[in-house]
């Protein structure tokens, strides 16, 4: 069962910000509000499109990368060369792990996270180790609802 996130209040993300060892700053705090509104990796860009004029595109860069060096964030690439970022959960749910299988629209590029359930690995022989410890990114290609 996956429970239903809760979004943590503007003290809740300064905290977390502290906790992590970094300054609460006010960028900081746009980009982990932004990212607790998507349902999906958002790239660099799309986050500067989203807080601009407010941040320009070098101050949100370098905020994407402490956050993530601070382990607030996951950064993932699904394969077109494009570093995603969503919020890493501390929470329950079907993100609990932080490596989750995501869909990728191999027609639009439209990015989308999957239920860990939906994918299961087995270890067999000859298989690397890695997916014995789940210390892998599952990505599956096709075509969205909306390009099928």
């Amino acid at each position: 069962m996956v429970r239903a996130r809760t979004s943590p209040s503007l003290d809740e993300l300064r905290e977390r910000i502290r906790a992590s060892g970094l300054r609460v700053t006010s960028p900081r705090v746009a980009v982990l509000q932004r990212l607790l509104q998507a349902t999906a990796p958002v790239s660099h860009g799309e986050l500067a499109e989203a807080l601009a004029p407010q941040w320009d595109r070098a101050t949100i860069y370098r905020n994407l990368t402490d956050l993530t060096d601070a382990g607030l964030l996951r950064r993932t690439d699904v394969g077109d060369h494009v570093w995603r970022f969503e919020l890493r959960s501390d929470e329950g749910g079907s993100h609990e792990d932080n490596k989750h299988p995501h869909f990728v629209c191999g027609e639009c590029g439209d990015v989308q996270c999957l239920p860990e359930e939906m994918v299961e690995l087995h270890s067999s022989r000859g298989a690397p180790k890695a997916l014995k410890g789940r210390e892998v990114e599952i990505q599956l290609k096709g075509r969205c609802d909306r390009c099928a």
